[in-house]
């Protein structure tokens, strides 16, 4: 195997050949893969906040599905994966806390899932398979050898999807 590319919360970062991208304890926050088959080039985004237009210090890119998302197609195409052949994974986005379901920090996973497939379908990119939602974190790993999205979780059986 290549590197292993460690990807922190709010962050971003691409991945080529045998290279391995990872990033840890995904709650509410969703890991949305990206993932050029052709040019074995991925791309792994851990985005905190469903959308930038809401804050009004939004800096870092990466911490929002529709800032970051945009960050990692641009940085894939720059690294030469072609942006017709981009299929996408995401996983995360759990309710971490028990919070009644109409209070904004209860539904902040829920929200990041539902922003994630809409910046997906934005940009035209489909997703392929997610494992998101319930009440556990998640460690997830993307593999660019073969598009395998691993997922782990604690006291869980791992996941490749």
């Amino acid at each position: 195997m290549g590197n292993v590319i460690k990807v922190g919360m709010a962050d971003l970062n691409i991945c080529k050949g045998d290279d391995m991208i990872t990033t840890l304890g995904l709650g509410s926050c969703v890991g949305i893969a990206l993932y050029d088959p052709g040019t074995k080039i991925g791309g792994l985004e851990h985005a905190m906040l469903p959308d930038s237009t809401q804050i009004k210090d939004n800096q870092n890119v990466a911490k929002f599905v529709d800032t970051g998302l945009d960050e990692l197609v641009r940085r894939m195409i720059a690294a030469g994966a072609n942006k017709r052949r981009l299929v996408a994974k995401l996983a995360g986005g759990a309710k971490m806390f028990a919070v009644s379901s109409n209070s904004a920090l209860g539904s902040v996973g829920d929200r990041n899932v539902e922003a994630a497939v809409a910046a997906l379908k934005k940009h035209g990119i489909p997703l392929l398979a997610q494992d998101t939602g319930l009440n556990y974190g998640r460690t997830v790993e993307l593999y660019c050898a073969t598009g395998d999205y691993l997922i782990k979780s604690v006291g869980k059986e791992s996941k490749t999807i």
